[in-house]
């Protein structure tokens, strides 16, 4: 193999960068670098004839910072096919991974150049968007999740949404894995959930959402995306993980629905330090791919665990970026690609709004399962007392002097505490 350590090397606009937290298995992290970079690129493990001087002086990849055991590479954009995310990480998130070299690694960050930014479509609404469409201007969106995640019928699913709704919640969603079952049918848990929301709607006088969630195989997806739409509709909800990158893609570019990216099966990429891909990656690719709002945990509030949320509402991305003593992330700026609304949920009550939002800012949905129903009165009083925490936050006022004429939000201090 070739020698790829290139210490210094001043990488360009165009090119395409990777952060890695690598460990050696009995070898050097140079050694292990080096290999890395050949195979995320243009060689293997063993030295080969048809690799030429003309090639490799082209495209040989750069690893260019090594920092005790985080590295950088630049890359040639010749090497990736732009609009294409599942070949890009086939190149830098693929076969590194099975390196026998390999002890731990994590891919940590991707810097896409401009030209990359805008072969991908971005979100269709994002932030501004999605308050254009419910006229909510300024405030944090307040939203529920079905629950039980499964086993309601059609009708109880659809009450449960319309109690959700006439409580004061802005979204209502599908958890993530209620898709077409024997007990609850899509379509018609479509039909009956959406006259709860019209009905909900001309009672309130509120624009309200429903995220069903289409997740299936890609036609199957697109044909549940038309029947939402068709349905009149205004939002659809995807497992973007277990769909794949080119489902969801392909979702983004024959929808005109905005698009919830829901990210079960993301610990199994994210959740080990040492292992895997960084959630902060894998936020930025859904965004270039096109979602409107991301799940992404409760910025360490709740039962997830999330720091990501600057990934999604920035222009010119510069958010956590000091890790340790070493600056292993990088800057990416955005070209005007929209910004995605992100979703706290995982164990959210009421009295924990204050602490999210000053973490995350006012562009968030603040999505609530258990602590809208499992309210003592009620998903309707736990759709309540979730706004009237907003409304005590928002205003200044401290939850105990709020509820004092406010019961439901009593109720809510009484079972969970300040």
């Amino acid at each position: 193999m070739r020698d790829y350590i290139d210490i210094g090397y001043k990488p360009k606009d165009k090119e395409v960068l990777a952060s890695y937290y690598i460990e050696g298995n009995r070898v050097s992290v140079k050694e292990v670098a080096n290999n890395l970079a050949g195979e995320s690129s243009i060689d293997t493990w063993t030295d080969i004839r048809t690799l030429d001087a003309s090639i490799a002086k082209r495209l040989s990849p750069h690893v260019y910072s090594i920092h005790g055991n985080y590295i950088k590479v630049a890359y040639s954009p010749e090497l990736f096919e732009k609009g294409n995310m599942s070949q890009i990480l086939s190149s830098l998130a693929g076969n590194v991974f099975g390196l026998k070299l390999v002890k731990h690694l994590r891919l940590i960050d991707i810097r896409f150049p401009r030209t990359f930014v805008k072969s991908f479509k971005g979100p269709r609404y994002g932030i501004e968007g999605i308050r254009k469409l419910t006229k909510i201007k300024e405030r944090p969106f307040i939203g529920t999740i079905i629950k039980p995640k499964l086993g309601l019928d059609e009708k109880r699913h659809a009450l449960v949404a319309y109690e959700a709704w006439r409580g004061g919640c802005d979204v209502v969603k599908d958890d993530e894995n209620l898709t077409n079952m024997s007990f609850n049918k899509f379509r018609k848990r479509i039909d009956v959930t959406l006259k709860m929301r019209d009905r909900a709607e001309s009672e309130t006088g509120e624009i309200k959402l429903y995220m069903p969630n289409i997740t299936a195989e890609t036609i199957e997806m697109l044909r549940r995306a038309d029947y939402v739409r068709e349905n009149n509709g205004n939002y659809v909800m995807v497992d973007v993980l277990t769909s794949g990158f080119s489902a969801v893609n392909t979702l983004r570019n024959n929808t005109r629905l905005p698009i919830h990216a829901h990210r079960a099966m993301h610990a199994a990429l994210t959740r080990d330090e040492k292992e895997g891909i960084n959630m902060a990656v894998l936020a930025k690719i859904f965004r270039l791919i096109g979602v409107d709002t991301l799940h992404i945990g409760t910025a360490m509030v709740g039962k997830m665990g999330s720091h990501i949320s600057e990934t999604l509402d920035s222009e010119r991305e510069i958010e956590f970026r000091k890790t340790k003593k070493y600056d292993e992330l990088f800057e990416q700026r955005w070209y005007g690609t929209r910004r995605v609304m992100a979703v706290a949920s995982g164990g959210l009550q009421p009295l924990m709004i204050g602490k999210v939002v000053d973490k995350m800012g006012k562009n968030v949905v603040l999505n609530f399962g258990g602590g809208i129903h499992a309210h003592p009165w009620g998903t309707r009083a736990g759709a309540t007392a979730a706004r009237q925490a907003l409304d005590a936050y928002l205003n200044g006022i401290r939850f105990e002097v709020y509820a004092k004429k406010r019961n439901e939000l009593g109720q809510a201090i009484e079972k969970w505490g300040l």
